[in-house]
């Protein structure tokens, strides 16, 4: 048995509560790799697919716990084929989520799109304002300019002095100092 410990070049500050689990698999990961090209023999087992599966059984449950408890010494102690089965079923489930995002998104799109058709004005208007505000539109999303005049420094205390006498100023309009 060969005992892995991924190097990842730049020594992780104490600061940082964790590493991302996706990232620390894909160091890893990158490593078996280099040792493979180097003649490392792998024999996967079905105790590496059930470890595998049960740190990403924890990982989809709670990713941030998850990713701090796999510290890089737990980590270290995983097989090589572990840590290619990890890798690969995160790098998979990463495009499985985006790709059911986007399905989710062309669904939303088209059923808006058949809404836009409905008798009643009110739900046919209403489809067509959340499809005017999609990203991909961006019809009608508002938005907000704020132009600012740079001043000089001289300028902003003269502008203040006359501020505060204005607000010191009496009822009777005359400049009263504070005594």
């Amino acid at each position: 048995m060969i005992r892995l410990t991924p190097e990842f070049g730049v020594e992780i500050p104490p600061r940082t509560p964790y590493m991302d689990l996706r990232t620390r698999a894909e160091a890893a990961c990158n490593t078996v790799n280099l040792l493979k090209e180097h003649g490392l023999q792998m024999t996967p087992c079905d105790e590496d697919t059930f470890v595998a599966e049960t740190i990403l059984t924890s990982f989809a449950a709670d990713p941030d716990a998850t990713s701090k408890e796999m510290t890089k010494e737990r980590f270290a102690d995983l097989t090589p084929s572990t840590v290619l089965r990890v890798h690969n079923i995160l790098d998979e489930y990463g495009h499985m989520a985006v790709q059911n995002a986007m399905r989710v998104r062309y669904m939303v799109q088209n059923k808006l799109i058949i809404e836009s058709e409905n008798q009643d004005p009110r739900i046919r208007m209403k489809a067509l304002e959340m499809l005017g505000k999609m990203d991909d539109v961006n019809m009608f999303t508002e938005k907000k300019e704020v132009h600012s005049i740079p001043h000089s420094p001289e300028e902003i205390e003269s502008r203040l002095k006359e501020k505060l006498i204005q607000l010191q100023k009496g009822a009777d309009g005359v400049y009263k100092p504070q005594e």
